[in-house]
């Protein structure tokens, strides 16, 4: 593409040596260093609030899997009074959906009549009957006290069902447990970290660019300007998607197998609050393949033709990316990432269609020119 005369002027003007060009890079990533850090310390204002905010989905299912899991031991257990003649004592079974509803969770127990009655009497006395006197006659001598009934043994048909209800606030299985001393600290630095990223990343991304931009052209840097906001639009839709869409449903596929296999979850916070943080980064990395594949278009190394030929090859390719950028080994979150990022991959095709500009200068051209 040949070169406009102003292009030409600033270029010439801006011409460095490589010692320059280090120098210049040295002073860019100083400065984003500084911002990073600067957004680190402005993070640490929210990390609390940010470690309690992400530990929100699984609490929600870890409360659906215990609710779950209350029905169907309150099935089971009138199912078992019924098998042995005995009427249900609970009444109806309280479903997993009524729990939610009234947020709270209920509690199977069994408990021996004679202690249900003493710990009544224990707590209201007005209620406790009273001993009968010995009977005794003028003729009789005094009635002698009866032997103790033996002790009976431990029969479950006799036993009384209790249900007790708690809020699902209170239920302490509802929570994140951590395993070693440094393991909330910790957490709670990787919490500023990822904020100090979000935070200072405008400031990180104007430094570097105001170090390339100055060995591009005008009409190069028109691209960035132009696909910038699609860059950007796209990694927020691909966290939005992973933190909306992929956490809930995800960590209900997990507690499933804990269902099935009859386990207790245990969750880890440094486990889950690195799941949590880093599966959204993950997916709004990924989701930024079209404006790769419009990249790669535009510099020669691939064209559109090529694209549609090795479609096969990328959806392979596509797929061990899913594999890779999800944390979690279950089918699901590979799968949420991995549909979207096909249909992205001939969104790309088309993006390189309809996309304005033209091919850029190849690699060797711009290495040329001191960029």
């Amino acid at each position: 593409m040949p070169m406009r005369p102003e292009d030409e002027d600033r270029l010439e003007q801006s011409k460095m040596s490589f010692g320059d060009h280090l120098e210049e890079l040295r002073r860019a990533l100083f400065k984003s260093i500084a911002a990073l850090f600067i957004g680190f310390l402005f993070g640490l204002l929210f990390a609390n609030d940010i470690v309690a905010y992400v530990q929100t989905p699984v609490r929600d299912s870890l409360q659906r899997f215990y609710q779950r899991q209350a029905e169907q031991q309150q099935h089971e257990l009138a199912a078992e009074l019924k098998a042995s003649g005995h009427a249900d004592h609970g009444g109806t079974v309280v479903t997993a959906e009524e729990m939610q509803k009234s947020g709270l969770i209920v509690s199977q127990y069994l408990i021996a009549p004679d202690d249900l009655r003493r710990l009544i009497e224990e707590q209201y006395p007005q209620l406790k009957q009273a001993a009968p006197a010995a009977a005794t006659t003028d003729g009789d001598a005094k009635a002698t006290d009866e032997p103790e009934a033996p002790a009976k043994g431990l029969n479950r048909d006799e036993l009384i069902q209790l249900r007790l209800f708690q809020p699902t606030d209170q239920d302490q299985r509802l929570r994140v447990v951590g395993h070693s001393t440094m393991e909330p600290f910790s957490i709670y630095i990787k919490a500023a970290f990822i904020a100090g990223v979000v935070f200072s990343s405008p400031f990180i991304f104007y430094f570097i660019w105001e170090f390339i931009a100055a060995g591009l052209y005008r009409h190069e840097q028109s691209y960035v300007y132009t696909y910038l906001p699609i860059g950007l639009g796209l990694f927020i839709g691909g966290a939005l998607l992973a933190f909306f869409f992929a956490f809930q449903p995800l960590l209900d596929f997990m507690l499933w197998y804990y269902e099935r296999t009859e386990t207790q979850p245990d969750l880890q916070l440094s486990d889950w609050v690195s799941f949590v943080l880093m599966m959204p980064l993950g997916f709004g990395l990924s989701f930024q393949l079209p404006l790769v594949m419009l990249l790669l278009e535009r510099i020669g190394i691939f064209s559109i033709e090529s694209y549609w030929a090795k479609w096969k090859v990328a959806i392979i390719v596509i797929t061990v990316l899913a594999m890779v950028l999800t944390p979690s080994p279950d089918p699901y979150s590979m799968l949420l990432m991995g549909v979207p990022l096909v249909g992205l991959y001939f969104g790309g095709i088309w993006l390189c269609k309809v996309a304005p500009g033209k091919r850029l200068d190849s690699p060797g051209d711009l290495l040329a020119r001191g960029v």
